[in-house]
């Protein structure tokens, strides 16, 4: 069976959702307090699409200002770049130029855009058609998701999933593979989750 390998960066202003994205998906739970990101978390999962087998480095960045200094050394080879804003917060919406551009400038990866939080749709603020003409104009893929509810998680894995791969070294299988600046924390799960999308 054909192995795909993707590394996948996620990015986004702090209390944006990343990190319930991430344990979503891995976990299928997400805590109810909120604690930020301290630099930077990894995580591995591989999951099978169309009869292909791929294996993600998923990389949860830090949203506040003083670990940006973090953040290019993971970028720089990444595959996908996947910006995450909060629908009930135009602030993070409007931020997604900067991500943009911080990922611009040091890689060319696959760029997904992803309004989290619809579960509090009632106190939105960003409309979905400037989420489809922001990612259009940038040449990205996008989906709107719940981390909460949830709503979307596997199906924005399998979009990630579904990007055609690129030379990438095997993944990490164990944390001490992990080389990283003492602040990271590294969490792997390499449970083969087949279909990826429902």
């Amino acid at each position: 069976m054909t192995t795909i390998n993707h590394k996948v960066v996620l990015v986004g202003d702090s209390s944006v959702g990343k990190t319930s994205i991430i344990n979503q998906f891995i976990y299928e739970s997400i805590s109810d307090e909120h604690q930020a990101t301290v630099g930077i978390d990894f995580f591995s999962k591989q999951i099978e699409v169309d009869g292909k087998v791929v294996k993600m480095q998923i990389w949860d960045t830090a949203g506040q200002e003083k670990f940006s200094s973090l953040i290019p050394s993971y970028i720089r080879d990444s595959t996908v770049a996947v910006f995450v804003y909060d629908i009930t917060s135009e602030e993070s919406f409007d931020h997604l130029e900067r991500w943009t551009k911080l990922v611009s400038d040091i890689a060319n990866p696959s760029l997904v855009f992803v309004g989290n939080k619809t579960d509090l749709s009632d106190a939105r603020q960003v409309p979905i058609e400037r989420l489809q003409n922001y990612s259009e104009e940038k040449k990205g893929k996008f989906i709107e998701v719940s981390a909460k509810a949830p709503t979307n998680i596997k199906e924005l894995f399998q979009m990630i999933a579904e990007i055609p791969p690129v030379d990438l070294p095997e993944p990490a299988k164990e944390t001490t593979n992990v080389k990283a600046p003492a602040n990271l924390n590294a969490n792997s799960n390499n449970n083969a989750k087949s279909g990826g999308c429902c």
